[in-house]
């Protein structure tokens, strides 16, 4: 009787301790629980809760937990046995840290990449602008004749002859914005050469784009992208006026940290600014602003920058230098159509430029094609070649060592020179041209890999 009245108290006390330590660790367990992110599980990470597929088993988890503890009453037990299933499966699905950034490519400052903001839709715009571009006809009448007239009318009639994954899309859609400084990120482009008007000011198929400036900028810093600017040949371009809009541009836009600043070999960092067709102004009206002596000169005053102008022809590298650039382009992505455009001739340009202290930047393009705006402009089209086109001309641009290239481009649809994801596309009259057998990021990952293969080769040059 004594042996059973001992075992009986060892075993109350027992039951009492385990009860005490059982509602211990219950207590802590609540407490901690408590401390958690509102999103996230017991036990994960912070911003685990992010991810969705991930977020659902926990929830599947914790659900299959409650269940088990109402039937078996064995808390502890199986709270644990969760747990650590709970924990091997964040293990095995969670995503490295910073995973967004590890997942995009860096950015390469050295490869800059025309960029367009002009479009619209009813949603964003109340009308379709430039999607609805009219056919343009031929300067001969003759010839003119001989093709369609009229305007393209979207969603699924547009003016390109490829068709954006986006959609007939706004430029002032948000999701739109952001999508495309992903797709330039992961890229490896690290400037974006933003089409600009004046206020108020458009080109004849668009509306004014200035107010999206502060956008752009701002979904451009979120993804490490940069933005300088390319004036385009609004009415009355002359010096005076380039001076005024300069100044704008630096003063409202020169303290965002995505605004673009170019590194000079003296260790200046300058704002740069394209100079869409330059060669329509006499290189005296030029000098006036670019020059030391010129009576508007911008040089060695707090709006002073590099100045790139488009060359066309071979006779205006001349120009350029006597009107005081700091350097040209080349722009177009059709190899033979101009001479600054013709592979060929960029190591002589590279030359001419070495000699006379100016910026070389040849423009490479992945391919042209604009026949659904000038549809008698077949004999400028240059085929993609499934990509090899593209490949091309970035080996012909690394072959003269240049401090920069450019990209003809990301988004400039109608002329068939964009490298932002496209997708087959048929409708009742249309077929539009494709990526195929590639899939839409196709020529995403070529200029990711000519960054990257660029950045190799310049260590070299520069040993």
């Amino acid at each position: 009787i004594l042996n059973y009245d001992i075992m009986a108290r060892f075993r109350r006390r027992t039951c009492i301790i385990l009860l005490l330590f059982i509602l211990f660790i219950c207590s802590i367990m609540m407490a901690l629980k408590t401390l958690r992110p509102d999103r996230a599980g017991f036990g994960d990470p912070f911003g685990l809760g992010l991810l969705p597929e991930l977020q659902q088993r926990i929830v599947l988890l914790d659900n299959k937990q409650n269940s088990l503890n109402r039937v078996q009453g064995d808390t502890v037990t199986r709270l644990s046995n969760l747990h650590s299933i709970a924990v091997n499966t964040m293990k095995a699905s969670m995503p490295p840290v910073n995973k967004l950034e590890e997942e995009l490519a860096s950015p390469n400052y050295n490869f800059h990449i025309f960029y367009y903001s002009w479009f619209g839709n009813p949603q964003f715009d109340g009308k379709y602008i430039h999607w609805n571009h009219p056919l343009l006809p031929h300067w001969d009448p003759k010839i003119a004749n001989n093709y369609p007239k009229g305007r393209h009318n979207p969603p699924e009639d547009i003016g390109a002859n490829f068709y954006p994954e986006l959609g007939s899309y706004s430029s002032k859609d948000p999701s739109v914005i952001e999508a495309h400084m992903k797709q330039m990120r992961s890229a490896s482009t690290g400037v974006i050469v933003l089409s600009w008007y004046p206020p108020g000011m458009a080109d004849e198929n668009g509306e004014p784009t200035d107010d999206l400036v502060p956008v752009i900028l701002d979904y451009a810093h979120k993804y490490n992208l940069k933005v300088t600017f390319h004036i385009e040949p609004y009415k009355d371009r002359d010096d005076r006026s380039m001076y005024h809009n300069v100044k704008y541009i630096i003063d409202k836009y020169g303290g965002h940290p995505a605004f673009y600043r170019h590194k000079t070999s003296t260790g200046r960092f300058l704002p740069m600014f394209y100079v869409y067709d330059s060669y329509v102004t006499m290189p005296e009206i030029w000098a006036n602003l670019l020059t030391v002596s010129g009576s508007q000169t911008i040089r060695n005053t707090p709006y002073d920058a590099l100045f790139i102008a488009l060359l066309v022809e071979e006779r205006h590298k001349h120009d350029i230098h006597r009107s005081g650039f700091d350097g040209m382009y080349t722009y177009f992505a059709t190899n033979g159509f101009s001479y600054g455009s013709s592979h060929h001739n960029w190591a002589s340009l590279k030359a001419f430029c070495d000699s006379n202290n100016l910026m070389f930047i040849p423009s490479v393009g992945p391919g042209y094609i604009d026949t659904s705006i000038r549809p008698w402009n077949n004999h400028n089209t240059r085929n993609r070649v499934n990509g090899k086109y593209y490949e091309t001309a970035f080996s012909a641009a690394l072959l003269v060592r240049p401090e920069v290239i450019s990209i003809t481009s990301f988004n400039e649809w109608h002329e068939g020179t964009q490298i932002e994801k496209a997708v087959p596309k048929r409708t009742g009259q249309v077929v539009y041209l494709d990526y195929k057998p590639h899939k839409p990021n196709v020529y995403l990952e070529l200029t990711q890999k000519w960054s990257e293969k660029y950045r190799k080769e310049q260590e070299q040059w520069l040993m």
